[in-house]
């Protein structure tokens, strides 16, 4: 089945017409970079995120029902993923989520977040490539600028993205882990 039929198929979480087609283009064989799916759950991505951090127990009908929230604001939430269709399963993710300033005439800020791939396919270039897709996807949503926070082993990644140190990121957890 053709990649936009196959699209068209898939209950999405944002338009496929946001994500970069040059992104996509750069992806090895059988691999294909698109928008969060209510299928998704049955493609592994909650084994994906736990490799990046706790997730905890989520069921299928919560998942469900928080798809549906981000679908209902598909101007602020992207979570986009690469599935390796050979294997039916999600190898990379991550979200922009676009806040609404009252600085700068109203200006849209996005904050990318919760980057993973899977730890087989490191190596690949496809963390570079969900990068580059979701600093694409702000800019044509009308960001102004997109920021990011990481721990220090992954500066010079970043870097390699495009990104500059700024600053210093603070945090105070309300529930432990």
């Amino acid at each position: 089945m053709p990649e936009e039929t196959r699209a068209a198929t898939l209950d999405l979480a944002f338009s496929p017409d946001l994500i970069d087609p040059e992104v996509q283009a750069v992806l090895p064989s059988g691999y294909v970079m698109r928008p969060l799916a209510r299928s998704d759950f049955d493609k592994g991505y909650f084994a994906l995120l736990a490799q990046l951090t706790v997730v905890g127990d989520i069921s299928k009908d919560a998942f469900e029902e928080r798809f549906d929230y981000v679908k209902r604001h598909n101007d602020t939430y992207y979570p986009l993923v690469i599935e390796d269709q050979n294997v039916g399963k999600i190898v990379g993710a991550g979200t922009v989520v676009v806040e609404r300033k009252f600085l700068r005439g109203l200006g849209l800020v996005g904050h990318i977040e919760d980057i993973v791939v899977d730890a087989d396919q490191r190596g690949k270039k496809l963390g570079l490539r969900v990068i580059a897709a979701l600093t694409h996807l702000s800019k044509a949503t009308g960001c102004y600028k997109v920021i990011l926070n990481c721990n220090d082993d992954n500066i010079a990644f970043y870097e390699k993205c495009g990104y500059t140190k700024k600053e210093v990121e603070m945090v105070l957890y309300h529930v432990k882990h």
